[in-house]
């Protein structure tokens, strides 16, 4: 066994393991933490497998981005953990039986076995190959269509968040950049006729020194 397979052994442990923590932590924080374990090493196996662009991708975009944002949104809510020690015997039935239907399922491909594939083998990349142009073509020929349609759902579901938070507040200050454009001069300054009045009387510096004295 060389190390590359040790390395997958390792990987796939402890993925396994954290995946397993996400669904049986009790504590909202630490399985999210260990979720975030699980993608570490998700990316991990991607770089061995040589595909570079995804691993690197999953740990900016989602240990980055996504899971620190969950991490803080869940720190936020402060949910209350009194009365969910029964949640997951209530639930248990219908896991066991998804889970046995899965494990059914990977007994029947195993027994049954994998078609016998002969793969010629590949010469090696030139230095000047690159994975994540490859991957890019790929993206941008043979699948932009549906490269399309998941950025038109992506951007409904984004205006959808905002348009179900958005509530309109009445001590909001945001002003109408539609009314600033059309103000007039007139709307903001009022020249109200008024009558003279008589100015205070002088005093004399002297008598004021006096007074003071």
């Amino acid at each position: 066994m060389d190390y590359q397979t040790g390395f997958f052994y390792l990987f796939a442990a402890v993925l396994l393991f954290a995946a397993f923590r996400v669904i049986t932590a009790r504590n909202p924080v630490h399985a999210v933490l260990y979720l975030m374990l699980s993608f570490s090493q998700a990316s991990a196996l991607w770089l061995l497998l040589k595909a570079e662009f995804l691993g690197l991708t999953l740990v900016l975009v989602y240990l980055g981005a996504v899971m620190v944002l969950f991490l803080f949104v869940v720190m936020m809510l402060d949910i209350k953990l009194e009365g969910g020690r029964w949640s997951f015997w209530q639930h248990f039935p219908l896991a066991a039986a998804l889970g046995a239907l899965v494990a059914a399922e990977i007994i029947a491909v195993l027994w049954a076995g994998f078609p016998s594939i002969v793969m010629a083998s590949s010469a090696p990349m030139p230095a000047s190959y690159s994975n994540t142009g490859e991957l890019g073509r790929l993206l941008y020929s043979e699948y932009l269509y549906p490269i399309q349609v998941a950025a038109v759902i992506l951007l409904v579901a984004m205006v959808a968040a905002i348009a179900l938070t958005l509530r309109q507040r009445k001590d909001s200050k945001a002003i109408n950049p539609g009314l600033q454009v059309h103000v007039r001069a007139s709307d903001r300054l009022v020249v109200l006729p008024m009558a003279a009045t008589q100015s205070a009387p002088l005093v004399d510096a002297a008598v004021v020194e006096e007074s003071k004295a």
